[in-house]
């Protein structure tokens, strides 16, 4: 056998060359005219391309050989045995992927539907990828879903609740007007201070309403310095010191003096007030109110409200913190004639403010009695 020169390799490189360009070509022009075919035309047009291409080279070449008909005959028939295999190979592989990519398309259905999908096996590698990314798209949608409906019924219920309660001071105010209008009552020297008082605690939500607003919008800045915690204790008693007494407790301080930090007086002071007022407001009468601090390392302090309440069911301690929130009756432990559990905007705005300065504001059951404790940093934010 004599061996090839340049002159028949490159003659054989071209004549392969022209011959797979030309079935390439018709291929995709074909491909780009059925743009919207299915896989199994699309797999069976790249199929028969592969074998056309390889069938017309070795025909071109097997004609520049100069082959007998009955080789040629034979050469035919091969390439058609393999031109009917590689079909029906490609119409295989096109109904698998069609049946994924279906597969996948309803799971993306579900998913706009609100479900949450698991992810799928179908032996192809970018489908399973496609099906793990749409498993944890569906979950993360799921918690963000049952998130926004969770905040839309705490809008709701706050809306609700605050509503009520500044309609209860205007209505005071309506019924005092309207009494002097119709001289109902010869003797109005004291609806000036009834009314001032209606107005006082009107003022006093709407400035709860702005400081939450702030603490919420992120647009509240603190003015830190370094104080003492006494003087700010001693300030907040004194502010409350009048309703202590009308509802008969007593607020007893332990381990305040010697505790030095880094905060805003205003609004720490803020903090305490909301604290001891509400531990006022369910103390039972006649009973102490504990007011203590301790540092568990020389990063940290906690200032705690100890008081003799029934307090709030285990599951609500941190629910208890959310604005306009309100303890269900029914899950409470409360004695006759104490006050209900519950929190307004007073919790919300003290633990927005305690986290503002870096530290936080939990609630616990203790056998003692319902404690509140603020965790503050002792260094500078």
């Amino acid at each position: 056998m004599m061996p090839l020169r340049i002159v028949d390799v490159v003659a054989i490189v071209v004549t392969c060359l022209l011959s797979a360009g030309a079935v390439a070509l018709v291929a995709t022009l074909v491909l780009m005219r059925a743009r919207r075919a299915g896989l199994a035309f699309r797999f069976g047009i790249v199929g028969s391309a592969a074998v056309l291409a390889l069938t017309l080279s070795v025909l071109a070449i097997a004609l520049q050989m100069y082959i007998s008909p009955h080789d040629l005959t034979v050469l035919v028939w091969v390439v058609c045995v393999a031109l009917v295999f590689a079909l029906a190979t490609a119409w295989v592989a096109a109904r698998a992927a069609r049946t994924s990519l279906v597969a996948l398309s309803h799971a993306v259905q579900r998913v706009g539907e609100g479900n949450v999908v698991k992810p799928r096996s179908s032996g192809w590698r970018e489908i399973d990828d496609l099906s793990t990314q749409l498993a944890d798209v569906s979950t993360r949608l799921s918690d963000a879903r049952t998130e926004l409906e969770k905040a839309d019924s705490d809008r709701r219920r706050f809306l609700a609740w605050i509503s009520h309660d500044l309609r209860t001071p205007l209505t005071s105010i309506r019924a005092l007007a309207e009494s002097m209008e119709a001289g109902l009552h010869e003797d109005t020297t004291a609806f000036p201070s009834q009314v001032r008082s209606q107005v006082e605690t009107l003022g006093r939500m709407v400035d709860d309403l702005f400081e939450l607003s702030r603490i919420t919008s992120g647009t509240l800045r603190l003015r830190t310095e370094q104080i003492d915690l006494l003087d700010i204790v001693s300030d907040a008693v004194a502010d409350v010191r009048a309703p202590a007494t009308e509802h008969g407790v007593r607020i007893v301080q332990r381990g305040i003096a010697g505790h030095v930090l880094w905060a805003d007086p205003h609004q720490l002071g803020r903090v305490i007030v909301n604290l001891l007022t509400n531990a006022i407001r369910h103390a039972p009468p006649g009973s102490d109110i504990l007011l203590f601090a301790e540092s568990p390392d020389r990063r940290r302090l906690v200032l705690a409200v100890l008081d003799q309440g029934s307090g709030v069911a285990v599951e609500d301690l941190d629910q208890m913190f959310d604005a306009g929130w309100r303890a269900d009756a029914s899950r409470t432990t409360e004695a006759p004639g104490t006050v209900a559990s519950g929190a307004g905007l007073g919790l919300a705005i003290a633990r927005g403010l305690a986290r503002a300065h870096g530290g936080d504001l939990y609630a616990e059951r203790t056998p003692a009695g319902f404690c509140l404790k603020i965790l503050l940093p002792l260094t500078e934010p």
